[in-house]
């Protein structure tokens, strides 16, 4: 008989239009003197500044100087302006890495450390910080509904997850008409990113039923909507679609966590210069594939294909591959930078971060090396 405990306590207010209703929610918490962490973008665009003017003065700072792979560096001067401002509540407005930042810094702010001290383990995350509202402006990374954030350490070189129930965000409000400002690569890299969070969340060891069933649909909307979200990017129908995809894959993957193609997405992004989610895109058919050749979830996974209408497990691996080509995704090792047996070496012994141990099939550093020279 199998046991399963499931949870997410982030209320998920979803719909087209819904920014509007963010001055009555700031009414009903009764939220003063807060601070907007905001993408640039969303600054360039004036979305930022309508936040501000619908606040009623409950808005008081602007925070946006936050790069596309955050470092505890952003994060510490987030958490700066938190202090200096006294400010008792953050909004978020942005992609996976606006919400990264913003959840860790809500947390960093309320203590007298830097963020370096828990990213290393040295100190314990064990208080919440100050409450947060969440509107994701991609559909990709969840980090409104998850615990997780991935930051990167550029004086160790080290790019990870760092994670704590204390960064669930108070609310989710996810507006899925943000994301049609979206450019093209963007809505690409991370709508193939849902996927990998679906996909994965689907046989890692740590899934059961729940997560199954967020994963399935969620990865079922991404084939049949990411390619018309990236053709046709003023589709609001198509945009929603990959939103509603975006959040499902989080109530799965926050649970699960993620596996393989996320571990070796890591020195891809952080060594080859690759965004997150195509980095994870970059191995993630190789993975279904294995997963689905052998070891115990082999059998779930070639269900799963045909409940979605591939023939077998390499065939929607295959699809997969068709999809990144048709969005200008990297294939090939050449062309993902990996060009000599040295960088090839230097790409295996950093993808084995913890996540990959949540792989189904074990795999080692030899397998990897296997797996990877296929790419060519």
């Amino acid at each position: 008989m199998e046991n399963f405990f499931y949870v997410q306590p982030v209320p998920i207010d979803f719909g087209v239009g819904k920014l509007n209703t963010l001055p009555d929610i700031l009414k009903g918490s009764n939220l003063k003197n807060g601070i907007l962490i905001s993408a640039p973008s969303m600054v360039r665009n004036g979305i930022a500044q309508k936040i501000i003017d619908q606040s009623e003065g409950r808005i008081t700072t602007l925070f946006s100087d936050i790069q596309p792979n955050p470092t505890v560096h952003n994060t510490d001067a987030c958490a700066d302006m938190i202090r200096e401002h006294q400010c008792e509540f953050a909004i978020a407005l942005g992609g996976g890495s606006i919400i990264d930042c913003a959840k860790v810094a809500c947390f960093v702010a309320k203590t007298p450390y830097p963020t370096a001290d828990f990213f290393s383990r040295k100190r314990p995350i064990n208080k919440p910080g100050i409450p947060m509202i969440a509107i994701p402006t991609t559909s990709g990374t969840a980090s409104e509904i998850t615990t997780v954030s991935v930051l990167t350490d550029t004086e160790n070189d080290i790019k990870a997850p760092i994670g704590s129930d204390y960064f669930y965000p108070m609310y989710a409000l996810v507006d899925p008409e943000l994301t049609v400002t979206c450019p093209p690569a963007v809505t690409a890299t991370s709508g193939i990113d849902v996927l990998a969070h679906s996909l994965e969340a689907y046989y890692g060891k740590k899934h059961q039923p729940l997560t199954d069933l967020a994963a399935e649909r969620a990865a079922s909307l991404v084939f049949e909507y990411l390619l018309t979200a990236y053709h046709e990017p003023d589709n609001l129908e198509a945009r929603a679609k990959m939103s509603e995809a975006s959040v499902t894959a989080g109530m799965a993957f926050n649970l699960t966590q993620t596996a393989a193609a996320h571990a070796c997405s890591y020195p891809l992004t952080q060594d080859f210069d690759i965004p997150h989610g195509e980095a994870c895109a970059f191995t993630l058919p190789s993975f279904w594939k294995l997963n689905s050749q052998s070891g115990p979830e082999a059998e779930r996974l070639h269900a799963f294909s045909q409940r979605l209408g591939f023939k077998d497990a390499e065939e929607l691996a295959d699809r997969i591959d068709e999809m990144k080509k048709e969005m200008g995704l990297r294939t090939t090792l050449e062309e993902v930078g990996v060009k000599t047996e040295d960088d090839l070496d230097h790409l295996v012994a950093n993808s084995f971060a913890p996540n990959m141990m949540n792989n189904p099939v074990t795999i080692t550093k030899e397998s990897l090396k296997a797996l990877y020279s296929q790419l060519k």
